[in-house]
């Protein structure tokens, strides 16, 4: 018997939540899903994790964020769901902090992994004197 489960995340950028699954080099695939409101046309891309049980785990986007989407009895992936969502989140925080750095001149210059699976990154902006 399956049940899905919708797991709320704090993901609402699909550029982030891309990188982050290809830090982690877990493939996906891009879905449209067609939605229809006040009788125009719109698109909303979700991102399927295939699963060669053919119980595939999905970012679907409800309008707010993107919801994780799984069947925990047929997770097949190399770390436990808390695991995956941890390290996920981990990779999305520090792609978004990188990515809106280097918008205001900020660059990266160090990224350290602590033992506890905390990162730290230090970011350093060259300033021009006249």
């Amino acid at each position: 018997m399956s049940h899905f489960t919708n797991l709320k995340t704090s993901f609402k950028n699909l550029f982030h939540l891309e990188n982050a699954l290809n830090k982690l080099e877990i493939p996906y695939k891009r879905e449209k899903k067609a939605i229809d409101a006040n009788n125009s046309k719109h698109h909303n891309v979700n991102l399927v994790i295939p699963q060669s049980n053919n119980y595939d785990i999905t970012f679907n986007w409800n309008g707010e964020e993107y919801e994780l989407v799984l069947d925990a009895s047929f997770w097949i992936q190399p770390y436990p769901v808390e695991s995956f969502i941890n390290k996920l989140s981990q990779h999305y925080a520090n792609d978004v902090i990188i990515t809106e750095s280097q918008k205001i001149g900020f660059q990266p210059v160090k990224s350290k992994q602590h033992v506890d699976g905390s990162n730290t990154i230090t970011l350093a902006t060259l300033e021009f004197k006249k």
